[in-house]
This record gives C-alpha cells, structure tokens and sequence, in this order.
C-alpha cells in the first residue's frame, strides 16, 4: 500500500471525528480515486508477468527440413519442445524455445510460433555446420552479408566481389531492407526486376536476378526458407556484347595519337600483352616477360601470368625498366577520345586475335591471356619460358 492511501486514510478517521462534512466528502473522494489507481496497477503488474508454457507443435512438413540426423531423435521422443509464453502488457508476447539435449543447447525466441518454429530449424543446421545461431540472420539484409563474407567471397575474384556488393547495396538492399527471407514474395521479386528493366538496364537486372538466386539457393540451404521466390520470375535474357578487335590501321592510329605522351607505352602493354584493365597496375617487367597478376582467379593464392615480350611491344619498352600506368578511368577516356566506337576492354581482344592470326599456338595464347585450361590441363602443364618465349615471337606483324 502507498503513502498516499495511509495518508489520505488517517484524514478520513480525523474527518470523521470533526464531524466536518465537506472535509469528509473531499478525503473520501481521493481516497476511492487512490484505491482504484493502486488496483489498476497490480492488475497490470498481474498482466505483465504472465508467463505460461506449453509445447510447440511442429508440421511433419517442417521435421523434413530439419537435419537428417535430427529428425529420428525428435520422432523417438515425441516430437516435443517446450516454449515459454511471455505477455508484456495487455498485447505484446513473445515466445521462447529451448532444446538441451543430445550435444543441442538451442534457444530461440520470436514474436509468433511460426517464426519461432524456422529459426529453431534454422539453429538445428548452424549447429549441424559448426556455427552458433546467431551467425545465421533470418533477415533478407543480414543474411545477405552473412552469404557475402561466408560464401560469395570464396567463389569469386576479389574484383567480382567488388562489383557484386556494390551492385546489390545500389539494388537490392533498397529493395528489401531488413523483411523476414520467408516473407519475401516472387510478386516482390518481380517489382524489383522490373524496375530495373524499366530504366532499360538488362544486363543488370540478368546480374541482380543471377545475385539473389544465389542468397535464396543459401538460405534454403539454412533451412530458412522452403522455396525460392524467384521460381516464377520473369527476367529478359541480355545479349552480352562481345569484344572487337581494332583493326590494325587503328592499332597504328591510336599508338600514334599519344606519340610523346605516357599514353602510349600504356595502351602498347595494354594492346601486346592482352592484359585486363584492372590488371595494368600489376604489371611489371622481369627480363624478356612482363608479369602480372591474374585476376581471374578464385582461389586466394596470389597467382601470376607471363606475357613475352613481342616483337611488337619491344620497340616501346627501350630504356623502360618500371611500367606505370594512370588509373583506369583516366586511359579509358583517353581511348574512347581516340578510338569511340570502342572499348578499352578491345585491346585484350585484339591481342588474343591477333594471336589467332600468327599462329601463336592454343596453350601459349591461352597463357598469355591468363585463361584456365582446366582442372586436369592445369594440374599437368608447365610451360617452359623458352616455349612461350618461341610462341611469343610469332606476333610479328
């Protein structure tokens, strides 16, 4: 009981004795209007520590999502987990769930059972992959930088990478934001997809399609959700432009265009090695080769290509000990003022046809350009330097 109640109490039995009648009146008054505030508050106080427990009912639908290695246990004992109800406050609830047992110290908690019910099949497979459930988001933002950091960054170059974080922070985090990956809808998937085309970017709405097909085939793969939402989604299949070789008065006009200028030695490394673009600031020279990385790689060992140097580029290279190149957007827009109905990209197509056309032989060329020749080709192949130095003399035109 408040201080109030004992107060106004105490005024009451000496109104009482006074015979004072207003007074009475008033102390009564207040009196009520503190009892029924004190009432109203242990009944709230009541409401919000309710706390009831029960099991939860989980659909043999779900059991086949949990781990193989799981579901006989969870069968034998009955099916059974126990959850915790908590109210706070006359609507609000939450709802945990525990399971320690057999090498499990699971807890979840969610604000309906159906949530509830995924993200314990969800902490099932993190254990069951070594990891804790809360590295396992169930948020489409959150568990898209859990499959960036823990998957996409091992499949692609560090470039790729790159790009595709880049491109999914433009489109589709906006997108998406923080919604539940089991609320996402195919209709959802589909505004995104043709928004984008919308604005007559195909190729990137291929690319985001390709990206969040990834981030569901994951979360499926979690235990998250069941199905992917880009199952019945529509996307316009881009025609990637290829590369094309300059011909070669206009190999002669662009080398001659930057006579005098560091431009030139930079486009003729660029036109007789057939380097990518992100590779130029790698490249250096070691006796009769210009090295590089090659970029393309996935694996992350820092690997290296050798590229002769040509009869071509040799003429370029006297008195050249160190290549230093601008940065990439500063040499592409000095070619296009050059040469504009092409790419930058052109000068590795023009190298690798080039190749083509001098007989250079299918192994060394696919060397030169940095290109795989595959898991057994890979393993059982190791070039000499005098080979591709003899190959590399063939580019003589």
């Amino acid at each position: 009981m408040n201080q109030n109640i004992l107060t106004l109490a105490s005024k009451l039995i000496l109104a009482t004795t006074t015979d004072d009648e207003k007074e009475l009146q008033i102390v009564s008054k207040n009196l009520a209007a503190e009892l029924t505030k004190e009432h109203r508050e242990e009944s709230s106080s009541s409401v919000l520590r309710q706390d009831t427990v029960g099991f939860l009912k989980i659909p043999d639908k779900e059991i086949l999502k949990m781990p193989k290695s799981f579901r006989h246990t969870f069968r034998i004992e009955g099916k059974t987990i126990c959850y915790r109800k908590r109210k706070r406050g006359k609507i609000s609830c939450s709802y945990e769930a525990r399971y320690r047992r057999h090498g499990y110290n699971l807890s979840v908690s969610a604000t309906d059972l159906d949530d509830l019910i995924q993200k314990f099949i969800s902490a099932l497979h993190a254990t069951e992959l070594g990891e804790t459930a809360t590295k396992i988001p169930t948020t489409f933002h959150e568990f898209a930088m859990y499959y960036f950091e823990n998957f996409r960054k091992r499949k692609v170059g560090a470039q790729t990478y790159r790009v595709d974080l880049s491109r999914y922070k433009i489109h589709i985090q906006p997108h998406f934001g923080y919604i539940e990956i089991r609320r996402i809808t195919p209709a959802q998937c589909q505004q995104l997809i043709d928004k984008i085309l919308a604005i007559g970017y195909e190729r990137t709405a291929q690319d985001v399609y390709s990206l969040l097909n990834s981030i569901f085939k994951t979360a499926i793969a979690h235990g998250i959700v069941e199905r992917n939402p880009l199952a019945i989604v529509q996307t316009v299949e881009h025609e990637r432009e290829h590369g094309k070789a300059l011909t070669k008065l206009e190999e002669k006009k662009l080398l001659e265009a930057t006579t005098g200028t560091p431009y030139q030695l930079m486009f003729a490394v660029a036109l007789y090695t057939g380097l990518r673009p992100n590779e130029y600031s790698t490249a250096r020279i070691e006796g009769e080769f210009i090295i590089a990385v090659n970029s393309k790689r996935k694996t992350k060992k820092v690997e290296y290509k050798k590229i002769p140097i040509t009869p071509m580029l040799k003429p370029y290279l006297i008195g050249v000990t160190e290549l230093k190149f601008f940065i990439v957007e500063c040499i592409r827009e000095k070619f296009r003022s050059i040469l504009p109905n092409h790419k930058l990209y052109d000068l590795r197509t023009t190298f690798y046809t080039r190749c083509q056309e001098c007989g250079v032989s299918d192994v060394a060329r696919m060397e030169f350009v940095g290109h795989s020749l595959g898991k057994l080709g890979n393993t059982y192949t190791d070039l000499s330097d005098e080979y591709l130095l003899k190959e590399g003399k063939k580019l003589n035109y």
